[in-house]
Order: C-alpha cells, then structure tokens, then sequence
C-alpha cells in the first residue's frame, strides 16, 4: 500500500491547534426539551446515536495504550500504544461522514452514519464502516485486506440520569484475522450511561459475539468509562480489554482478560471546528 496516504493525517493534525470549543451545543445551562440519549459519538467503544450538526467537522483522537499487565517491562502499556485519528463531517443534520487511520494493523476507514428517528421515547441511527488493513504483506489482494461492520444503533433516554442503547451489529472479515475465524460475524451491542452529576458521567459497553469459532483465541468486548463534561467539550477515560478502535477490530478480536488484569487504558478527545 502507497504510504503517501497517511500525509492527509499529518495535515488534520495541523489544523488541530487552529480548532473552536469543542460541542458548543453542549451548554448545560440551557434547557434542552428533547434532550440526546448520549452527548458523545461513542459510549465507551460502541458508537452512539449522536450524529455531527450539518458543516460541523470534528477531530476524533482515540487513544489505547498497551496492555497494562506488561507492567514495568512496557512502562504499563506505554511502549504499545494505538491511536486512531478520525475526521468526521455533517453532511446535514441527519447523515455524517468519517475518514480514519488506526496505527495498530495500518488500517485505513470510511464510515457513515444516519440518523433514522430522534423523537422521544427512541432514537435510532444505523452505522457503516468499511477497513483497509494495509499492514498486510505487497501480494495480498486489495478484496482481503477489507473488513466491514453494520449496526443498528436504538438508544432510550430512561430518565434525566440513564440512558440505554442496544446494537444489532454484523461483522464481515474478506480475509480473517484467525484462520478458523468466520467470515461473517453477527453480535449485539449493550450500551449505558448514567450521570452522577451535571458534567460527570460512567459508561459501559458490551457486545456478545453469536458465531465466533469456538476454537478463537478472542473475547467479547467489554469497556468502562467515564465522561468528563467541561461544558466545551467531552473528555472521555476508558479501560477495554480491546485495544482496537475500529469496529471490525474490537468487536471480533478483543484479546485482553478482566480478570487476569490483560486491559488497555485509553481515551477520547474530540474538536470540532
């Protein structure tokens, strides 16, 4: 693969210093009538039903250290990092567009997402994204390096506190990481969120795989977070035993354990401008 892609990333990042407040329309103090579900694109790893303003751009830094249980051998994850630098833009205030370079596997992606119903009590957006893997050797074919990831995002604002999402999700892989790993992936996405106060919240995401290889060395996805509301943007802290922010990555090839301390400690930050 043409390693002069990448020179879009280094121009975005440029601009980065140039960027506005990020989320002004998050002014708190101002009454919302129909408040969102959730105030970030992503709960923790699962993406929400928050979509871009129409001719809003925002910068995505997503951030993932290396598996903490290295210990002091990789400074605690520090020396295997991944970090995702994503552009997104609002086509109008129904449908945003993304374009994204993840460092782990040199993945390259597009996505969309749309938003197919706001009004109370539900909110509904289906989400695309389609990854090119070009850390794969020179031969492999342009057709295997591509994976794909569809969901259905159907999120309830519960009350002034919780909020619920659920995410039908399918995963294809046109050349599976594992060898007995199947093509097609189908799972679900469980998402929360619950504020403690008015600018501090905890998340959780989980997604259960329904036709992973019995025989696979990956697990389900679960990833825990806190929302750091600063009234100009969204700061977002997380621990996931994914290490991946993509979603045909972490959704089929989390590897860590909880309970052998085998996790990744990460964050969002996000500008728009």
């Amino acid at each position: 693969m043409k390693k002069s892609i990448t020179l879009v990333w280094f121009l975005t990042i440029a601009t980065l210093g140039q960027s506005q407040t990020l989320l002004n329309e998050l002014a708190l103090d101002k009454p919302e009538s129909n408040p969102p579900a959730f105030k970030a694109m992503k709960i923790v790893n699962l993406q929400s039903t928050k979509i871009a303003d129409r001719g809003d751009w925002y910068m995505y830094v997503s951030h993932r250290f290396g598996s903490i249980q290295g210990g002091f051998d990789t400074f605690y994850g520090l020396d295997k990092a991944n970090t995702k630098l994503e552009m997104i833009y609002g086509l109008s205030n129904r449908i945003q567009l993304g374009l994204s370079r993840e460092s782990l596997r040199q993945t390259f992606a597009g996505s969309v997402k749309a938003r197919v119903l706001q009004s109370l009590p539900l909110r509904l957006a289906i989400y695309s994204t389609a990854n090119i893997n070009s850390s794969l050797p020179d031969e492999t074919d342009f057709q295997q390096r591509l994976s794909f990831a569809n969901q259905l995002l159907v999120a309830k604002r519960i009350n002034s506190k919780l909020s619920l999402e659920i995410a039908p999700t399918h995963v294809r892989f046109n050349l599976p990481v594992e060898e007995i790993q199947k093509f097609d992936q189908l799972a679900l996405g469980l998402g929360g969120r619950y504020k403690f106060t008015k600018r501090l919240s905890i998340n959780a995401d989980y997604i259960y795989n329904f036709n992973r290889s019995e025989e696979s060395s990956y697990v389900n996805p679960l990833s825990i977070g806190i929302d750091i509301d600063t009234g100009g943007h969204i700061f977002q802290l997380m621990f996931s035993n994914a290490q991946s922010a993509n979603e045909p990555g972490f959704i089929s090839n989390a590897e860590g354990d909880w309970l052998e301390g085998d996790i990744y400690f990460g964050f969002h930050i996000v500008r728009v401008f």
